[in-house]
């Protein structure tokens, strides 16, 4: 009890003169020094006054005078480089930590730490099988490329993974893609560390300059009649036998999901809909629900609801109907689903863009509820 007052003293009496910083980190930090860089040293990395004095394992401290610093302190934990900056818990670069000098004291924590530039552990990389450069779509009477994304450690065991087949393959793991990548790969490197891995992504390429017709579901849009049905009707009556055929799959529907973004999003509810017996779990990212505002008419087994759980995540900064869009449908489908059989868990960024780089961001947090939540 003595000791517990006499710390609390000591930092009344030091804080009164300066601003402590404390940090917690449970990544193991080896010989690295730790560093602040903010607004009030010019976002330095070089600075020898800003390293924190490590207080015990995994614990770190620092205490910069008040006469120093402004009245709101912006500010990020690097270890000498911005090659080793902090991370969240998914290897995602976050936001400026922001404070007041009012407050005289921070506890933070960090989880992770870029290592030589990189957010992810090579070792634990999924391994990437090209399934074919040119599968058939009978339905469509066209080929595709379609990718197979297997546990890294599928090759030395015997184990069978739930499935999840993602719209736009192209964007999902290519790092040179035009228009940037989701990093499913890193990701799924990330999650193996945290036990979230156990799951086989399938990466269907999208049709290039006939990606908008095959995302369009087959009924009077506001981009005309689309190809959706065939589309959707390839990738549960062609695709998933195959799938399940070749590969170590956990087939029944309670295992199997399908998701994308944008248009591709709105081809997965398309697909979610028409096919209950197929898929259980949605992953929603960003639909172009403004193509087919009232989808959720259109499903044709819609009238035997099964237990289903649905992703829903929008933007604040992809345009002002993004977010009210997927409400609405969120609003829609658990007004037609009234038995509570289906159930959402709504994203929302206030700030989230409409890209590739966002959608991999939010991708760990999707998976992780839809598949790997115990509690629901």
């Amino acid at each position: 009890m003595g000791n517990s007052k006499a710390k609390t003293q000591d930092e009344e009496m030091r804080t009164a003169s300066c601003f402590l910083f404390e940090l917690e980190t449970s990544v193991e930090e080896g010989d690295h020094a730790i560093y602040l860089a903010g607004n009030f040293n010019d976002w330095h990395i070089h600075d020898e006054r800003f390293q924190l004095t490590r207080t015990a394992p995994g614990h770190f401290e620092l205490c910069i005078p008040l006469e120093e610093l402004p009245p709101v302190l912006e500010y990020k934990y690097h270890r000498g480089s911005w090659d080793e900056v902090e991370l969240d818990q998914y290897g995602n670069e976050v936001s400026n930590r922001m404070v007041t000098t009012e407050e005289g004291h921070r506890r933070d924590i960090v989880v992770r730490w870029k290592t030589s530039g990189r957010t992810y552990p090579l070792e634990f990389l999924p391994r990437i099988q090209v399934i074919s450069d040119a599968f058939e779509i009978p339905q469509l009477i066209k080929t595709r490329r379609i990718a197979a994304l297997l546990p890294y450690d599928y090759d030395t065991s015997d184990k069978r993974y739930p499935v999840l087949y993602l719209q736009d393959g192209q964007n999902l793991f290519d790092d040179y893609a035009p228009f940037g990548s989701w990093g499913v790969d890193k990701k799924l490197a990330i999650m193996a560390e945290r036990g979230t891995h156990e799951l086989i992504i399938i990466a269907i390429d999208h049709a290039e300059d006939e990606r908008i017709e095959e995302f369009t579901p087959s009924y009077r849009t506001r981009l005309g009649v689309g190809q959706g049905k065939k589309y959707v009707s390839f990738l549960a009556d062609t695709l998933k036998p195959y799938v399940d055929s070749h590969f170590r799959t956990l087939p029944e529907r309670e295992n199997t999901g399908i998701g994308g973004s944008s248009m591709g999003g709105l081809i997965s509810i398309y697909a979610g809909l028409m096919y209950p017996n197929i898929y259980s779990k949605l992953m929603i990212f960003s639909p172009s629900l403004w193509v087919a505002p009232n989808i959720h008419f259109h499903a044709i087994q819609f009238q035997d609801v099964l237990r289903t759980k649905v992703y829903l995540y929008g933007g604040g900064a992809e345009g002002a109907n993004v977010i009210p869009n997927i409400q609405k449908l969120k609003a829609a489908l658990e007004k037609q689903g009234q038995d509570q059989r289906m159930q959402f868990e709504l994203a929302i960024d206030p700030n989230g863009e409409h890209n590739e780089k966002r959608w991999g961001e939010e991708f760990p947090r999707a998976i992780e509820w839809l598949y790997f939540d115990k509690k629901n």
